[in-house]
């Protein structure tokens, strides 16, 4: 075994304590040399809640910026409005950082909000939480509410009706096998409360004269009726109402002088 000099600052010949060894030893100091030594960071992400409104991605990543290195950040979006749900991920590149951030910005007043700060477990963050990230983001064409408030024909509205028929009777189904006895109206009541809504809008019952009175509704369709078949046939084109159950009283008959009293009244009345 021999010893000799350790050049190594100077720049001079790097040597082994075993010269058998000498080239293997040489080769290893010159690639240290080569990468500079980095601690390795490891990364966080920490969950933000309760965002307002008018803060977006170059926001949020211009003001958590101020704290250290952001590498990601995903602010969740509706899908059919483009609008921020309130909720984003951020993702800090030095875990104590995110810890010191979620740790000062929790319940912190920001524009007349409690932000909610979390650090997120390494094995709590989901592998796609961050695809498409850096993607700029686009707002759709058509956003849910001019999809939903578009003028729809007959046989749209009952099929979507019929939807949500179906939905409301499997949430009874589900509720009913766990054991909860809850009653709601749901839509089917509102579906009947609308028809009886229009009939009573359609037709008015007298409760002397059992015969229906056409409301100006009718009357608007009859109108339509008889221009249509004008050509066809110069009949008067007459409706068939339903027939309605009245459980009206009888009307006690009037006896002769009791109706002359009544033409005389409404003689004077008129004079």
């Amino acid at each position: 075994m021999s010893e000799g000099p350790d050049h190594t600052s100077s720049g001079g010949p790097l040597l082994s304590l075993d010269p058998k060894l000498h080239e293997q030893f040489k080769k290893k100091v010159q690639n240290i040399r080569r990468k500079p030594q980095v601690e390795a960071l490891t990364p966080g992400v920490i969950y933000i809640g309760h965002i307002p409104r008018a803060l977006f991605e170059p926001q949020l990543r211009e003001y958590f910026g101020q704290f250290g290195t952001v590498t990601r950040l995903r602010l969740s979006r509706s899908k059919k409005t483009g609008s921020s749900k309130g909720y984003a991920f951020v993702e800090f590149e030095c875990n104590e950082v995110a810890k010191i951030v979620a740790d000062t910005m929790n319940n912190y007043l920001f524009c007349e909000r409690l932000l909610k700060c979390e650090l997120m477990a390494p094995e709590k963050v989901h592998p796609k939480l961050f695809v498409g990230c850096d993607a700029k983001f686009k707002k759709p064409t058509l956003p849910a509410v001019n999809r939903y408030n578009r003028k729809r024909s007959v046989q749209q509205e009952k099929r979507m009706s019929e939807r949500m028929l179906e939905k409301e009777t499997k949430l009874r189904k589900r509720l009913a096998e766990k054991g909860i006895e809850y009653d709601f109206p749901g839509f089917a009541a509102h579906k009947k409360a609308m028809k009886q809504s229009l009939s009573d809008a359609d037709i008015s019952v007298n409760s002397q004269d059992p015969t229906p009175v056409c409301t100006p509704n009718v009357l608007e369709r009859r109108k339509s009726l008889r221009s249509k078949n004008a050509e066809d046939s110069d009949d008067e084109i007459v409706l068939k109402l339903p027939e309605l159950k009245t459980t009206s009283k009888k009307v006690p008959k009037l006896t002769k002088a009791e109706k002359r009293m009544k033409v005389k009244k409404l003689k004077l009345q008129t004079n």
